[in-house]
């Protein structure tokens, strides 16, 4: 394995701007919690943004590609409202209420 599971991380977090086009003045928002090995040849890496239950999981490969199908997890639902997130950036807001509507 040539990647270690931080540098996962860090793919993780790319990959994850990059699919929401989120800029580079964002990106201290967003937090990695966890990264760990599965098997021989890949990485889950949990992402989320600090302060708030919504994660996101997505798998590296050890080539450094990840999985564009990653796993989003949230306890409160779309529907639910969005009262707790007044003092996060329009952009960071708009990535949670999206992927809590699309659940």
């Amino acid at each position: 394995m040539l990647l270690t599971s931080t540098d996962a991380g860090q793919i993780a977090l790319e990959f994850l701007m990059a699919d929401w086009n989120i800029s580079e003045d964002y990106r201290e928002w967003f937090t990695i919690f966890n990264s760990r090995l599965v098997g021989e040849s890949w990485y889950i890496v949990e992402l989320g943004v600090e302060g708030f239950p919504d994660r996101w999981f997505i798998q590296v490969y050890d080539t450094g590609a990840c999985d564009p199908n990653y796993t989003f997890i949230s306890p409160i639902r779309g529907s639910e409202g969005y009262i707790d997130l007044p003092n996060v950036p329009d952009i960071v807001a708009e990535v949670l209420v999206s992927e809590r509507n699309a659940r």
